[in-house]
């Protein structure tokens, strides 16, 4: 439980007052508002990112709406060099880490059934972890990274696991990884971002839902949202559907590889990071939550709610939490919830302002930094 008294606390729940509060779509007297030029197609974010995209410094799709409706929808690059098919508009990115925002939505959906609570321990729910970990880490502590359970973010060498060819291989190895894994620090002592710890919220989500986690987030978020092009792909399906962009990862050289060739591609990357979306699905999703549709508005609040502080990061903000699997940001006093998402090919970001009724989406199939790109987009909607 977080203390009232504490700074942390009154920040979060300022800001996670209004999310909820104010669904996504569109209202009397706002479907004919103009909006600011800057973010309306030939605008400045509009050049922005063309500009960028002409240095092939950027491959993807931008979607900027207002009151749920978009103002700016662009596609740049390819999807698939080798075929010379491009960014299209309706093509499928990996999400990566957006997929967080999914997962930490299916927990909330069983707590607010009460079938699971924050507080719970991991062995109140799953069997074979050390007592360090069955009997300590909690619920709370694995949605805001402050668990310590699983590997380091970053390891060297090659990752295992890359000759696992299916999502059951994939959940059952890594939790087997996670179980041998000593925990990294005190439960709750300190912040670090574990991919890890979200594959064992997926393994509570499979165990209290009784059915495979990627079956639920389908069933109970994607399909309820209206994410008709949303969906968990394996490594094989990515290559075969020309409707998914290839990720193409920066290479030690500097050139760009092909996801087909690269050593750090597994069959997926699971509850921490392993869904592929639109940019129009990703706003269906906003509309839908904001809304109450996918979670009950006092639940949606408080998993968007700040809950532990982050140190100064790119792009710049006033300050930034992290809650539980979103963002909690505030630039130039306004509210921003949402996730980033990155790896070998892929960089991307869906931004919420819950106060303006703006949704801002990035999805990429580079891994070259779009933080300027988003510096720019949130100046404009928050000036």
């Amino acid at each position: 439980m977080i203390r009232p008294t504490t700074r942390r606390t009154v920040l979060g729940a300022l800001g996670a007052a209004s999310l909820a509060g104010t669904a996504l779509v569109a209202t009397p007297g706002t479907a004919n508002a103009v909006p600011p030029k800057d973010l309306r197609p030939g605008g400045a974010y509009d050049r922005f990112v063309a500009e960028r995209a002409a240095r092939d410094a950027f491959s993807g799709t931008v979607l900027v709406a207002h009151h749920g409706q978009p103002v700016l929808l662009r596609s740049h690059g390819m999807a698939n060099k080798e075929q010379s098919i491009p960014n299209r508009p309706d093509t499928v990115f990996w999400l990566a880490s957006i997929t967080k925002t999914f997962t930490a939505l299916a927990i909330a959906q069983l707590v607010q059934q009460g079938k699971l609570a924050f507080h719970d321990t991991v062995g109140a729910h799953l069997d074979g972890f050390p007592a360090e970990v069955a009997g300590t880490v909690t619920v709370h502590q694995l949605l805001t990274h402050t668990s310590g359970v699983g590997r380091p973010a970053v390891g060297g060498g090659t990752p295992p696991g890359l000759d696992w060819n299916s999502f059951d291989e994939v959940m059952n190895g890594t939790l087997a990884l996670i179980r041998q894994t000593p925990p990294q620090f005190t439960p709750g002592a300190r912040y670090a971002y574990s991919n890890d710890g979200f594959f064992v919220l997926g393994a509570i989500v499979a165990k209290l839902a009784g059915q495979s986690y990627f079956d639920y987030i389908r069933q109970h978020v994607f399909a309820p949202a209206g994410m008709v092009r949303t969906d968990f792909y394996g490594r094989p399906q990515v290559l075969a559907n020309n409707a998914i962009a290839r990720p193409y990862w920066t290479q030690p050289d500097g050139t760009r590889g092909d996801f087909a060739t690269s050593p750090y591609a597994p069959f997926s990357t699971g509850p921490a990071g392993g869904a592929y979306s639109t940019v129009s699905d990703l706003l269906a999703f906003a509309r839908a939550l904001t809304a109450g549709r996918l979670l009950n508005s006092a639940f949606v609040d408080l998993i968007s709610g700040g809950k532990h502080a982050l140190p100064p990061a790119q792009p710049p903000t006033q300050v930034e939490f992290y809650g539980y699997g979103y963002l909690d940001t505030i630039l130039n006093n306004r509210r921003i919830v949402g996730h980033s998402g990155s790896g070998p090919g892929t960089a991307n970001r869906l931004d919420i302002y819950p106060d303006l009724n703006w949704v801002s989406i990035v999805l990429s199939n580079y891994d070259t930094t779009i933080n300027p790109i988003i510096e720019l987009e949130r100046n404009l909607i928050t000036r």
